[in-house]
């Protein structure tokens, strides 16, 4: 019997109810910003592996491709994750990179905005937001950690850039 997908990643709802809490937090509104997927972290190879092989119980995969030194799996969810008014279907599982150290869980959101990036960065000037993937002529991003977790915003959904990676 497959175990639940809460088993795999533990409980989304109490990450995302603790992540939006720290973004009400600090004064940032994502209100319309679409929450595009949702990334589990793995500390180690054999981890990612048993997690790739679990979730696919849970999902399609839609790519698995090396992105910045690791593997990435990216999962179409069967079933939707629903927090508040958001609906999550994607999940990203990347590997560690080599050297790097990560504890497993549920690490980062990211959110998919119309707006030119630079503005939000320009919107909230006490935000640290790190900017170095803001001018990338493919996903663009900008990033935001605090307190052990992450938010980033692109203008493309993870789905529409995989479906055009997969063309090139």
């Amino acid at each position: 019997m497959a175990k639940a997908l809460s088993d795999i990643i533990t409980d989304p709802h109490v990450y995302l109810e603790n992540l939006f809490s720290k973004i009400e937090s600090i004064g940032l509104n994502v209100d319309d910003c679409f929450l595009d997927h949702i990334c589990y972290r793995v500390a180690t190879d054999d981890e990612y592996q048993t997690k790739k092989v679990e979730l696919l119980d849970h999902g399609i995969l839609l790519i698995e491709s090396m992105v910045n030194g690791r593997m990435i799996s990216t999962y179409k969810l069967n079933v939707a994750l629903h927090f508040n008014n958001r609906i999550i279907d994607v999940l990203e599982l990347p590997a560690p990179k080599p050297g790097a150290s990560y504890s497993s869980g549920l690490e980062h959101v990211e959110f998919v905005t119309k707006e030119p990036l630079k503005n939000i960065v320009a919107r909230y000037p006490a935000l640290k937001f790190e900017t170095f993937g803001i001018d990338k002529e493919i996903n663009a991003d900008i990033t935001l950690k605090f307190e052990g977790q992450c938010i980033r915003f692109h203008n493309q959904t993870l789905e529409d850039v995989i479906a055009a990676e997969k063309l090139l």
